[in-house]
């Protein structure tokens, strides 16, 4: 029989604050009272600095004027779900079967708290029990040996680690001989990376943070700063204060993007009011994007206001693209798009007046159908003013999770370019795979029809994040082997392999003393700035272990025995060169 779910109308009402203001002091407040005690209070003043702790949660850019305090209320929940006290021990496994678990909500199984011992799933009590680390890495590198094809594992990377364990980690996937690396790139900004390789030959953003001091309009696109990357805010704030406008692009009115009030400034909190920072807010409909971007196009090219001189001396195919433009009939535009003519050419009057101008993005350019096109037809109309390669102007992919960028840059890509290749097999000595490998839908289509034995995930919620959730986690769970690296459980951990291992590591705030000394790590932010992070907190358990060492044990534990061939060879070998581990 049906289970029947009883449906409750939300009471829903108008809310005509601006955002922050004294709601993000009371979000952020109510992140540190109690659980996380001293640490997060303690880590919080080094959040964003510089020899500081980079954030774990968004990839938004740290301020170039070394701001005194540069973090959100999002950012003060991250450190607070770090540092807290709870801890899900071996008692705390051992107590919960993996399928009284599975009934939990996302948020319970969050606040069992950090892991702090490295488990090994045992199928006759349906319970994680303690393993020692020797004992799981034999474990781990004697199930990826005995698949016979390498390309039955997949090596998930989210962006929460390191460069430094990222590199490790697609060191140590191809030397085992595989490009199976997806990461959570694939499920975001990948149309983004491409769309901007094939247009202007890097898929990263071509701004920085110090470009909003100079822009004289910012135009978002699908775009909601206020829930994803809060600290963007500030920089809206700061530009339209300062005569820059702001026009938005997105179907529903986000209170953060119409107007905000900074927690750090006295006045704002006490008046109210805040920022206005829409002059303009476009409706599109859904998936309309692609026709609104196509409709200003329209209109500049019919304003004559292109740069001629810059799209001679620095653009190919001007005409094609201008014919294909001028073809586009304004009904069909004004009906695929949602806005009416008249908004498209308002919109163009902003543009027109600007001498420099930043186009910001997200998820609601890249999640449709497409996204590829629609991302290449605004860097096109970008291209018709020069709005690229000046100070104040250019493109800017505004990317979610914390690493997520530094990771491909290091390597993780299921499609690695042959130069990357060659490198490896320069210096490491081994000659990696160069057949493409499977990314973030490959990976679900191998779970599904059998073809992938092994998942193994460095950090991340793969199959929460992934479409078709429910098949997703049956899928994992009829493998050989899952091997997750964590800091705290998470749904997918619940669906473990016949052989199914949680490897507990540092978090980004935690000291990390190595015979050399303290360690940092190294990120990379959506405006491509590479910084180091350094933390300082007490580790939560003794057993906890940093990323790359984890990545490197693997490594060894799995490729042991082909290395030590190699090195009878005179030859590299990836074991002599993967990075040290305690």
């Amino acid at each position: 029989m049906t289970k029947t779910i009883p449906i409750v109308p939300l009471a829903l009402k108008p809310y005509d604050k601006p955002a922050g203001g004294f709601g993000s002091l009371h979000g952020t407040a109510k992140a540190l009272i109690g659980n996380p005690g001293a640490q997060a209070l303690a880590t919080l003043p080094r959040l964003n600095q510089p020899q500081g702790v980079d954030c774990p949660g968004c990839a938004y850019p740290d301020s170039p004027d070394s701001k005194s305090v540069d973090f959100c209320e999002q950012g003060a929940w991250a450190i607070a779900h770090e540092s807290g006290k709870a801890r899900a021990t071996p008692a705390f496994f051992a107590a919960n079967t993996v399928t009284a678990l599975r009934a939990k909500e996302h948020w319970e199984l969050e606040a069992a708290g950090r892991l702090t011992a490295p488990m090994l799933y045992d199928a006759a009590s349906d319970t994680y029990r303690e393993i020692g680390w020797d004992a799981a890495f034999a474990l781990a590198g004697s199930e990826l040996r005995a698949l016979g094809n390498p390309d039955r594992a997949v090596f998930y990377t989210s962006g929460r680690s390191s460069n430094e364990a990222a590199f490790a980690y697609q060191l140590f996937a191809r030397a085992f001989g595989t490009n199976n690396l997806p990461d959570s790139s694939n499920l975001c900004h990948e149309s983004s990376g491409m769309a901007l390789t094939e247009s202007i030959g890097v898929g990263k953003a071509t701004v920085t943070r110090a470009d909003f001091a100079h822009a004289r309009l910012i135009m978002s696109f699908g775009h909601n700063p206020g829930s994803n990357h809060p600290r963007m805010l500030g920089d809206l704030r700061e530009a339209k204060q300062r005569g820059c406008r702001i026009i938005i692009f997105n179907p529903l009115r986000e209170r953060g993007l119409e107007a905000f009030a900074d927690p750090q400034s006295p006045g704002e909190l006490l008046g109210g009011t805040g920022t206005q920072l829409a002059d303009a807010y476009y409706q599109v409909r859904v998936g309309g994007d692609l026709a609104a971007i196509t409709g200003i196009a329209k209109a500049v090219l019919e304003s004559g206001g292109v740069d001629r001189e810059f799209i001679d001396a620095h653009t190919d195919g001007f005409e094609a693209f201008r014919d294909l433009v001028t073809r586009q009939a304004w009904p069909d535009i004004e009906a695929a798009s949602g806005l009416a003519r008249a908004q498209m050419e308002e919109a163009v009057g902003y543009y027109l007046a600007s001498p420099a101008t930043i186009a910001a993005w997200c998820m609601g350019l890249t999640q449709n159908e497409f996204a590829i096109e629609t991302i290449q037809t605004l860097v096109n109309l970008m291209l018709l003013r020069g709005n690229v390669g000046k100070p104040g102007a250019g493109l800017m992919p505004v990317r979610g999770h914390s690493n997520v960028q530094g990771d491909r840059t290091v390597g993780i890509t299921s499609r690695p370019k042959p130069e990357w290749l060659a490198g490896l097999r320069r210096v490491f000595g081994f000659t990696p795979p160069d057949v493409p490998g499977r990314d973030a839908i490959g990976t679900i289509d191998g779970l599904l029809d059998g073809s992938v034995d092994a998942f193994l995930a460095l950090g991340g919620n793969f199959a929460v994040a992934a479409p078709d959730t429910p098949r997703v986690l049956d899928a994992l769970s009829r493998t050989r082997l899952t091997v997750h690296v964590a800091t705290k459980l998470n749904r997918t951990h619940l669906y473990p392999g016949k052989t199914g291992l949680l490897l507990p590591c540092l978090g980004r705030t935690e000291l990390d003393v190595q015979p050399s000394g303290p360690q940092f790590v190294s990120v990379e932010d959506t405006a491509s700035m590479v910084h180091a992070s350094m933390g300082r907190n007490r580790p939560a358990s003794d057993l906890l272990r940093s990323e790359p060492f984890i990545v490197s044990r693997l490594a060894r534990h799995t490729l042991g025995d082909r290395n030590r061939r190699r090195e009878s060879t005179g030859k590299p070998s990836a074991r002599t060169t993967m990075p040290r581990a305690r």
